[in-house]
């Protein structure tokens, strides 16, 4: 099989279903912008000082963010509609996973005082770009919803999964001894 087809030549694509839709439509936006922070995290996990078990965990995030975008290819027909069958959805006991992440990675660090700038080591940082796009997966997905009905834990992984790579950036600061930049208001 070619990689190419040339039937989005005309600027459509189509959704598990063969709906055909703009590429530019608020649906494929969404589920680009998942697809980038998929993108994002794989990058996140690829620094050597990135332990195997952090590094498993976020191909774990990754194998979900790839369900999601298949969940927001896959237009429902109403709030009740779960979709086809072979569709993995995101659900509660997901959520509650990052959330045990979450408890996990924040674990004696330093109070916050302040904000913070991403940065500090370079791990850190690639996990700040990957929540950033996160924050930006999730504001999409929230406008889609507004139209069409999306996953019913959806955005709440998205949310979740934010704060975890937020977590995880202040982690790794930790961990290789750099202290986090934090924010001072000029004067």
């Amino acid at each position: 099989m070619k990689l190419y087809t040339r039937t989005g030549d005309d600027g459509t694509t189509s959704l598990f279903g063969g709906q055909r839709v703009a590429k530019d439509a608020l649906r494929v936006t969404a589920y680009g912008t998942v697809d980038e922070l998929n993108s994002f995290v794989g990058l996140a996990a690829t620094p050597p000082e990135i332990p195997p078990a952090l590094k498993q965990r976020l191909q774990t995030i990754q194998a979900r963010l790839f369900e999601i975008g298949a969940d927001l290819a896959t237009p429902r027909q109403g709030d009740d509609d779960p979709g086809p069958a072979h569709i993995p959805r995101i659900n509660e006991d997901q959520v509650a996973e990052l959330e045990r992440w979450i408890d996990e990675a924040d674990q004696g660090l330093p109070p916050m005082k302040n904000f913070i700038l991403p940065g500090g080591t370079e791990a850190a940082a690639r996990l700040h770009a990957a929540r950033t796009v996160c924050r930006r997966a999730e504001r999409l997905c929230c406008t889609l919803a507004h139209e069409v009905p999306v996953g019913d834990h959806l955005i709440q992984y998205l949310n979740r999964l934010s704060d975890l790579l937020f977590a995880l950036a202040r982690k790794a600061n930790h961990d290789a001894g750099v202290e986090d930049i934090p924010w001072i208001a000029p004067s």
